[in-house]
């Protein structure tokens, strides 16, 4: 193993890390043979006795009849796709924070949140003056 240069220094060894991937790579191999192992079992022990009935397109209870265009309320997909919106803010402020507390990262991550988080509110204002936030 080579000597570090000044005291306080590692060095690291490339079989060390390799071998911190060699586990990662161990337990891809296990979990795509989990669910090889799962679908094959699966084939192999289920019923296969396929009829009418079973051919069928069959959603919520309803047999299809006519034709198959439906109204849907668009307002629903509005209020998911805000909710997306905002539950990826909060996830970019949880290392945000982070970062935030770290020395020499202070103004300049506290300018880019409030750049995001100024887009955030242009796009919340337009929402509501479009008049998506009511509910009616």
């Amino acid at each position: 193993m080579p000597e570090p240069e000044q005291p306080g220094q590692t060095v690291v060894v490339a079989a060390d890390y390799f071998s911190s991937y060699s586990v990662v790579g161990l337990l891809a191999v296990v979990g795509v043979l989990f669910v090889t192992v799962a679908f094959g079992a699966n084939r192999l022990l289920r019923p296969a006795v396929p009829t009418p009935e079973k051919l069928l397109t069959y959603e919520c209870g309803v047999d299809p009849v006519g034709e198959g265009w439906a109204h849907t309320q668009v307002r629903y997909y509005v209020y998911a796709f805000l909710y997306v919106i905002f539950a990826v803010d909060s996830i970019f402020l949880f290392p945000w924070a982070t970062v935030f507390s770290a020395p020499g990262f202070g103004a300049a991550t506290l300018v880019e949140m409030f750049l995001f988080l100024g887009f955030l509110a242009v796009g919340l204002l337009y929402a509501y003056k479009k008049g998506v936030l009511t509910w009616t």
